[in-house]
């Protein structure tokens, strides 16, 4: 739970700084390295790849929700006092936290729990949740007409029922498109599939959300509700100096990372392994196994990578241009997830690139448009090499060098701690350049406890790396 935690916190806290679907795939990315590393070390790295990469990718769902104006209600200065809205609010970040986590832990029982689900049946899932996506937006997010005052019934942003006077703009919501999609998905899975693990990791994902975003925002309103407090003394030198927001975004990760981390641990029995072969002895070549998704690599490879590519050219497209209509690629979570969750279902190559270079590529982009183009702070020439060129060469020959080792049926302990090494490092290391490299021997920033809190958090992770559980020791 702890280490869950820490992963939780470093990633959702760097999430804040890189937006709202691709950032969350760093949380995403870290969590499943860490719980694979712990329960899945003695499995195949092939399939202990696969879990990653669909937590990774489905984690970013949730980013289509706005949030802000939920938060709004609970620390926003006209509502303080206003116990109601508070209520309202924590109410619509439990709602909206138990859906953001909660399509992470769906894809991740269904990776671990024995049931395999194909290419084509993945395409045929996707296609009947986005169906009911906008089924429960029409149901639950309408009508939203914010120039005759006409908002859903349900409705978790600021509305002229908290503040009749004040000149709003609303939000559109689409919570209850995802509600819908994501109950779907859970039916299929659980009761269609039988699936059971899924099904049980859904529920404690959304649990760990639902508990998560209130306790995080709880820190900010608290702050909010009582500025008394912080104007003398020694929370007065301190105010100054906390970002609130960040340390929300540190909290909602931390809690989600350790409630989930206990619901693996409760239901690490159901995990269906698939163990490497035997090494042979010594002299005898070894071969690699002839059952199992790594394979069926063949059968997958050219068109995982197809598809691959074409995500990414519509990411860079949706995230750095403005091209009409390939703009909102990335507005939609669930659309832009079909292609990377479909190609990491068979393959040799496609998880790692999904799990690593993929990943990293929209984190690399913005890094680098903040720091040279809109705030500079580097010269364009070192900051293409040191902010985009070199991590992303670096990650993607790692992704390319574990996969061919994988191909092996090695187990997936050392490559699984050399890429949570490598992903601690690399997302560490852009984030705190976007913060201005806030060293606690320097001038204190807004920045500082932030970073110190990632810095002990990267340290965890790194230990758990170098040190961590090995699969040559004898499992008890």
């Amino acid at each position: 739970m702890l280490l869950g935690a820490a992963a939780g916190g470093l990633g959702w806290g760097i999430r804040g700084q890189y937006g709202h679907e691709t950032g969350a795939m760093i949380a995403g990315l870290l969590v499943s390295l860490t719980w694979m590393i712990l329960f899945l070390r003695h499995a195949t790295a092939s399939q202990a790849i696969r879990s990653v990469a669909w937590t990774t990718v489905a984690i970013g769902f949730g980013g289509a929700m706005t949030y802000g104006q939920t938060i709004g209600l609970t620390q926003d200065q006209a509502l303080v006092g206003n116990w109601p809205a508070l209520r309202w609010g924590m109410l619509g970040l439990a709602i909206k936290g138990a859906l953001w986590i909660g399509f992470s832990g769906l894809f991740l029982g269904m990776s671990l729990g024995g049931v395999r689900y194909r290419p084509a049946e993945l395409l045929a899932l996707f296609a009947g949740m986005l169906g009911l996506y906008a089924l429960g937006v029409w149901l639950l997010n309408t009508p939203f007409d914010p120039a005759n005052h006409r908002l859903p019934a349900l409705y978790f942003s600021d509305d002229w029922r908290w503040e009749p006077d004040a000149d709003l703009k609303p939000r559109r919501e689409v919570w209850g498109g995802l509600l819908f999609a994501l109950l779907g998905a859970i039916a299929y899975a659980g009761v269609i599939r039988h699936d059971a693990l899924a099904r049980r990791l859904a529920g404690w994902a959304m649990l760990g959300g639902a508990l998560g975003f209130p306790a995080g925002q709880s820190l900010q309103a608290f702050h909010a509700w009582n500025l008394p407090l912080f104007r003398s003394g020694t929370l007065a030198r301190l105010d100054p100096l906390l970002n609130w927001w960040n340390f929300m975004e540190t909290t909602f990760g931390a809690v989600f990372g350790a409630v989930l981390g206990l619901g693996l641990w409760r239901n690490r029995h159901a995990f269906a392994v698939l163990r490497p072969p035997r090494q042979p002895a010594e002299g005898v070549a070894a071969r690699a196994p002839s059952t199992g998704p790594a394979s069926n690599a063949v059968a997958g490879f050219e068109w995982g990578l197809i598809l691959l590519a074409l995500h990414t050219a519509l990411l860079v497209i949706s995230e750095f241009t403005s091209i009409p209509i390939l703009e909102r690629y990335t507005d939609l979570p669930l659309l832009m997830g079909v292609l990377p969750m479909v190609a990491a279902a068979e393959g040799r190559w496609s998880p790692w690139l999904v799990a690593l270079p993929i990943t990293l590529l929209p984190i690399a982009g913005k890094t680098l448009r903040q720091l040279v183009y809109e705030q500079p702070s580097v010269t364009p020439a070192v900051g293409w090499f040191v902010y985009a060129i070199l991590p992303l060469v670096v990650v993607t020959t790692v992704a390319f060098r574990q996969a061919a080792v994988a191909s092996s049926g090695r187990p997936a302990d050392r490559p699984l701690r050399l890429s949570l090494a490598l992903a601690t490092v690399v997302y560490f290391s852009l984030n705190y350049a976007f913060f201005r490299f806030p060293w606690p021997w320097s001038t204190w920033t807004q920045r500082t406890p932030n970073g110190l809190v990632f810095t002990a958090c990267a340290v965890a992770l790194l230990v758990l790396a170098w040190r961590g559980p090995s699969a040559n020791r004898q499992r008890p």
